[in-house]
């Protein structure tokens, strides 16, 4: 077969599909290692992009490759976690290693992408395959939701699922339970989307049930993009179709007979086994027409993201599903009424949808009552760096900070203290001193100026240089940035340069001036949650560390 007729037949295989670029692209990229000018020109003229937006969207991934050697040579994770362990340094030892951001296995670093596959680097420079890590028994001996049943022998295979009770929810509700009283009941559970926004699930639910215009779509945000973030992957590989049987009881109460699971690029691995899991529902007859025997139908496909942080915020992943630059959108209008295809469209995180499932199997109260205090339900935490057992842990809400840190995760290794502790990966800033003294809920960190967020926290132990940690954290969103509004495009870039040695004025008030003024217009201006929430970086920089901050700015050795 021609090259002509060989990019051709790749094409027709994926464009009566919807949401076509993305597999299409990635089709050529595991092809060929890279996407060369022909390829990027066939798509173009297939699917009717013009080429010069074409190029702008492939370019604008941080894993289309455009040249050889492509996807043969070795990226090497160089985020927040990594750096602390030396990615810096394996990136100099692996033959044609580059550096990239954060790629999710904080836990289990430094996590290198080669090929197809994710692999981890050790110290002497090799590389080895690893899996996922299963989280811990639960130390806390707290009843759980989401990680009740993960660490069952086989749970990820539809035959270990059901044997755990899966798919006896979505059975209740086809025959029991009518579409409002599943939007009720979850509104009831008080369960809120656990991505980061913390929107209430039973409310969203209801907004797109009630929305005109046909069809609705349910799509499960499973972007972790997040520094610091590595739960969802750990759902997404042991307990899969947990989320494909929330994703059906979220068709089923808003009317939606369609939906996508958009995965985050550093998880090769993940994609096949969602790839299996979602074939087994189908064979199944839990995905397709007619599910139960009864007249509800609901199809599934999985879309691969391509390295772009900005797509875990909803508006931009709907851009990149719909073959458009990610861009965010200008909202209102909200997905729930203007979302996949200008429709009606549920956005939900991978963890608020695994927690679906056993809120319907046993009752609102339940699910409320595993919160402590007046706080409802459960929050996964992935717990990385300086600290003796990093991994993910599902706690109660209302749950000390200190308890997690030293009852849980046995505290700072070598003997060490806890200088800061980051919140929302790295979006909520840091936490230090007396504000270590939180509980883990949005009010109590909210009112030491930080959110939990996706629930991403990053251990500092004494050692750390905190303004070197600031400026790398501030770099990465810098290079993240979309680009599409000048606060967030510009103020990253100059808030990163006052980080730098010998960055901005070298006198205290200047220079903290400066800051604050940047901060200010950020935060009241930025057109999404990046540029909104960079901010938190240097504000609690500042607060915490004002000492280390202040030899920073006046140059002192």
């Amino acid at each position: 077969m021609d090259t002509a007729a060989g990019n051709q037949a790749i094409i027709d295989q994926w464009r009566e599909e919807p949401a076509p670029l993305l597999p299409v692209l990635h089709a050529f990229h595991d092809r060929d290692g890279w996407l060369s000018a022909e390829v990027i020109r066939d798509v173009s003229a297939a699917l009717k992009i013009p080429l010069a937006e074409l190029y702008g969207t492939v370019t604008f991934y941080h894993h289309f490759l455009l040249a050889p050697p492509g996807q043969t040579a070795p990226r090497i994770c160089t985020g927040a976690v990594c750096r602390l362990r030396g990615g810096d340094r394996l990136v100099r030892s692996l033959e044609g290693g580059s550096a990239m951001a954060c790629a999710g296995r904080c836990d289990d670093p430094i996590p290198v992408l080669q090929g197809k596959r994710a692999l981890v680097g050790r110290s002497d420079g090799s590389l080895e395959n690893r899996p996922t890590p299963l989280p811990d028994p639960n130390p806390g001996n707290q009843e759980e939701c989401v990680f009740a049943a993960i660490r069952e022998p086989g749970r990820n295979t539809l035959a270990g699922y059901c044997r755990g009770g899966g798919y006896q929810a979505i059975e209740k509700a086809l025959t029991s339970l009518t579409p409002g009283e599943v939007n009720e009941l979850i509104v009831a559970s008080r369960l809120a989307g656990r991505g980061g926004a913390g929107f209430p699930t039973g409310n969203k639910w209801k907004a797109v049930a009630d929305a005109p215009g046909e069809p609705k779509t349910i799509v499960c945000n499973a972007d972790e993009g997040e520094p610091g973030c590595f739960k969802d992957r750990a759902v997404l590989d042991y307990d899969p179709h947990a989320v494909i049987e929330g994703m059906l009881i979220a068709a089923y109460a808003t009317g939606a007979v369609r939906g996508f699971i958009y995965l985050r690029y550093e998880y090769p691995q993940i994609f096949d086994r969602l790839q299996r899991a979602i074939e087994e529902a189908e064979n199944a007859g839990w995905l397709g027409d007619g599910i139960g025997g009864r007249d509800f139908s609901f199809r599934l496909w999985l879309r691969r993201g391509a390295g772009a942080y900005i797509c875990g915020e909803e508006g931009s992943l709907l851009n990149s599903l719909e073959g458009k630059h990610p861009f965010p959108r200008n909202r209102p209008p909200f997905p729930v009424t203007h979302g996949y295809d200008n429709l009606p469209t549920v956005v939900n995180n991978v963890e608020t949808l695994a927690a679906v499932a056993p809120i319907l199997r046993r009752g609102a109260d339940w699910y409320r009552g595993l919160g402590l205090g007046e706080f409802a339900g459960t929050k996964l935490i992935s717990l990385s760096g300086d600290i003796c057992r990093p991994g993910n842990y599902e706690v109660p809400f209302g749950l000390p900070l200190k308890t997690l840190l030293y009852d849980w995760a046995g505290g700072v290794p070598a003997g060490r203290a806890v200088q800061a502790v980051t919140m929302a990966g790295l979006s909520g800033g840091y936490l230090a001193g007396d504000d270590l003294e939180v509980t883990l809920d949005e009010p109590s960190i909210r009112s030491k100026g930080s959110f939990l967020g996706a629930g991403g926290i990053i251990v500092y132990d004494e050692t750390r240089d905190m303004v070197s940690a600031a400026h790398d954290a501030m770099a990465f969103f810098a290079e993240e940035s979309c680009g599409k509004c000048f606060p967030c495009r510009i103020g990253t870039e100059r808030l990163t340069e006052r980080l730098d040695n010998g960055g901005g004025p070298d006198d205290w008030e200047s220079w903290n001036k400066e800051v604050a003024d940047l901060e200010s217009v950020m935060m009241a201006a930025s057109a999404c949650g990046l540029g909104m929430a960079a901010p938190n970086i240097t504000r609690s920089l500042i607060k915490h560390f004002p000492r280390q901050v202040r030899k920073h700015v006046q140059r002192d050795s």
